[in-house]
């Protein structure tokens, strides 16, 4: 194959004509004639072409020497392409609605056979003063907004605190709810890590991560490869549809970034084609994510030993993964291999700098767990989603003085001297 030169864009032997844009020849449809128009559509259409012909710059994309013409598919090799892209978006949309299906007809009843059961809620009566601070200033007032709101409802402060409590946890999700969303995310990164693992168990970069860059990028696409990361992103992209609905908890905005920087590296990695990495990350994360969720279903279902153990299994893959393969391996081979090949480039940079955003979440989790790891060891106390809202108990006087003097069913279960009030 001859190689274009990195000067005139022309290959050996040809005639040395007007050189057409590498992002004409690989999206031609995003150039074709539109007609006469009016001034400004011709700037907006202009403006538009030009940032087009610059996002596409192969020399921001590619090593020197290489570019859009060498992935173009040819003798029976097909290589990705990003127009493959589109298929994700209704690959997400048969998520959400298998999603539904499945936590209708699957997850429901095992949360009944587990025996997850939902704690009875109060519901507060209905009064228009306090209902509106609630909505429209805050959730957890002040002193001095109850004391302010006492003179307005004429109520006392136990009961303003007593309202307060029960209208959060009102708007908390409920226990099935957790159950059902952790069961279905349980179900897919299993599946997916043992799909994955399927597609890579002979591939020779999964055993030698140099083999990753060998030929880069000029590198042909297997079916396996195509489904693995069109299945992946279609998820991630799902989660991003129903982020709404999900239960949301303390570290909404970090679970965010990362459904963000994820499907920002699955879809740079496929359109520039470092799909031999991006499968290797994929297969790394799925490999912990489905013991995290199998946890949460046993912690929701009440099975205190096995969620325990099933934790600290998760704990020690999770490290052993996040935070020594993926940076000692992973990133070392997409940060030190390809400059033994090749001079540094735009899409180099790029692809490292989300494989470091997505290391410092790691850190972040990490923290987390081991916070939890040691509260558990130090404490023997059931280990609980630290990210979690936690429902808030009732602490009016006669519930109080109830619980006092019969010692105590709470929730359907026997209070213990340990336990302890989150407000």
């Amino acid at each position: 194959m001859s190689v274009p030169s990195p000067r005139l864009g022309h290959k050996p032997g040809t005639l040395c004509t007007r050189q057409q844009s590498p992002s004409k020849r690989r999206y031609p449809s995003l150039h074709k004639s539109r007609g006469p128009c009016r001034a400004r559509g011709t700037t907006t259409s202009s403006m538009v072409s030009s940032l087009s012909e610059w996002f596409w710059n192969e020399r921001l994309w590619f090593p020197e020497g290489l570019g859009w013409a060498d992935l173009e598919d040819k003798d029976g090799r097909v290589y990705a392409k990003a127009s493959d892209l589109w298929v994700v978006l209704p690959i997400a949309l048969a998520f959400l609605v298998i999603r539904q299906i499945f936590e209708r007809l699957v997850a429901t009843p095992l949360a009944a056979v587990m025996g997850v059961k939902e704690k009875v809620r109060i519901i507060v009566s209905h009064n228009p003063t306090l209902e509106s601070f609630y909505c429209n200033t805050t959730k957890n007032p002040s002193q001095s907004s109850i004391d302010s709101l006492c003179m307005q409802t004429g109520c006392s402060e136990r009961q303003v605190q007593r309202w307060f409590r029960r209208r959060r946890n009102q708007d908390r999700p409920s226990l099935l709810k957790k159950f059902k969303e952790a069961s279905w995310r349980f179900t897919f990164y299993l599946l997916a890590f043992i799909a994955g693992l399927a597609a890579l168990i002979d591939k020779p970069w999964l055993y030698d991560f140099k083999e990753m860059w060998q030929g880069f990028p000029i590198l042909t696409l297997l079916p396996s490869q195509y489904w693995y990361y069109m299945i992946e992103l279609g998820f991630y992209v799902s989660l991003i549809f129903s982020v709404a609905s999900d239960v949301k908890r303390k570290d909404f905005k970090e679970q965010m970034v990362h459904h963000m920087a994820t499907i920002f590296l699955i879809s740079f990695s496929w359109c520039v084609n470092y799909i031999r990495a991006g499968t290797l990350i994929m297969l790394l994360h799925d490999s912990s994510d489905y013991l995290l969720e199998s946890a949460k279903i046993f912690i929701y279902a009440g099975w205190r030993n096995t969620s325990n153990y099933v934790f600290f299994l998760f704990a020690a893959v999770f490290i052993f993964t996040r935070l020594y393969i993926f940076p000692f391996y992973i990133i070392y081979s997409t940060y030190i291999y390809p400059m033994t090949m090749y001079s540094p480039f735009f899409g180099y940079y790029f692809l490292n700098f989300l494989m470091m955003v997505l290391q410092c979440l790691h850190i972040f989790w990490a923290i987390l767990i081991l916070r939890m790891a040691v509260r558990f060891l130090s404490s023997d106390e059931k280990v609980e989603d630290e990210r979690s809202d936690k429902e808030e108990t009732d602490e009016s006087g006669e519930e109080e003085k109830g619980v006092e003097k019969k010692g105590a069913v709470q929730n359907g279960h026997a209070a213990h001297n340990n336990h302890r009030k989150t407000e």
